[in-house]
């Protein structure tokens, strides 16, 4: 039990991307920038994710597959949210300021692109290679390139007919079948 904690610990590719981060950030916010982007480089070598040393991360960042992740240098990301691998936040254009805010428990899915001053909300998912230029609002999903919104989960409770229950909290499809 404990080897295989140690052994998570040691091989974990995207805790080695986010324990770099931690080191190269503190450095950077205590003005030594040039061994902060050091030890992001040595940490990019180690987990194949770059994260700029600027970049601000919240607690329980969890990069499971971190090989080409790319966070850019005014990137915010809260806490508990998930990155894939191949997903890149940042710049839409060298001209224009501002890069993606990530709030918190937030999942991005394989080969996301989030670009420019946009604003990720509580609780949403970005799909698998989804291409996000707008905001995203808490609790929604963005797929596609250019990514657009799907509904929002419909409450079950008014889906009579669809799966939803009645009036009563019954399911309508779970009475005897008649007439086969």
């Amino acid at each position: 039990m404990l080897l295989d904690r140690i052994t998570g610990w040691i091989t974990n590719s995207g805790a080695w991307a986010v324990r770099g981060h931690r080191v190269s950030h503190a450095l950077w916010v205590g003005g030594h920038r040039h061994l902060a982007m050091i030890v992001m480089a040595c940490a990019r070598a180690a987990s194949g994710a770059e994260i700029h040393p600027r970049a601000r991360i919240g607690k329980g960042l969890a990069l499971p597959h971190s090989f080409g992740v790319v966070i850019g240098w005014v990137v915010e990301i809260g806490d508990g949210c998930i990155i894939d691998q191949c997903v890149t936040l940042g710049l839409r254009r060298l001209d224009e300021p501002g890069q993606p805010r990530i709030g918190n428990r937030v999942f991005i899915g394989a080969n996301a692109v989030l670009l420019g001053p946009i604003t990720v909300g509580d609780g949403a998912t970005v799909g698998a290679g989804a291409v996000v230029l707008e905001d995203v609002p808490a609790g929604r999903t963005a797929v596609g390139n250019p990514a657009r919104l799907l509904p929002p989960k419909l409450d079950r409770s008014h889906c009579v007919g669809t799966g939803g229950l009645d009036d009563q909290g019954h399911d309508p499809r779970s009475g005897p079948v008649v007439g086969v």
